[in-house]
């Protein structure tokens, strides 16, 4: 089940391969989690030391007043993945220069959230205006499509 989507990804990144990591929270982030609250604006992937990290990824408190002290909502939280995975990742960002950025939360059987991210490559400015002309044109096909079948 989709929990929270990361809607800025498609527009601004062309999306190349799809990893499914699990993650690393407290309780009462899961539980805002599945209240499906959550931010992904400026939140990335980073693999350092053969580690992988979701880093500036907003989980507001569920209760503020029974969250602790001092807790970050912006807290670098660890992915799990296997260490073949992260060799992989780990070269192809260092050598085809791709960035990892998260795409969505998803709540797996047995309560489970998992973190689905991807590799992509940053789009230009055109490249945006293209893609929201691509959209829009389809659009308004669907829409005459829709009209002309009454």
């Amino acid at each position: 089940m989709l929990l929270i989507k990361n809607k800025k990804a498609e527009l601004g990144y062309e999306i190349s391969n799809k990893y499914t990591a699990g993650i690393s929270l407290f309780g009462y982030e899961v539980k805002s989690l599945k209240a499906q609250q959550g931010s992904f604006s400026d939140s990335f992937v980073t693999i350092r030391n053969g580690e992988a990290f979701l880093k500036n990824f907003y989980i507001p408190p569920y209760q503020a007043k029974n969250t602790p002290e001092g807790y970050d909502k912006y807290r670098e939280r660890k992915l799990l993945l296997n260490k073949k995975e992260l060799k992989i990742l780990e070269k192809k960002t260092k050598e085809e220069r791709l960035t990892l950025i998260p795409l969505e939360f998803n709540l797996e059987e047995k309560g489970k959230i998992k973190l689905v991210f991807a590799l992509a490559r940053g789009l230009k400015k055109h490249d945006k205006r293209e893609k929201i002309k691509q959209k829009d044109d389809k659009r308004k096909i669907d829409r005459v499509v829709k009209n002309f079948n009454r």
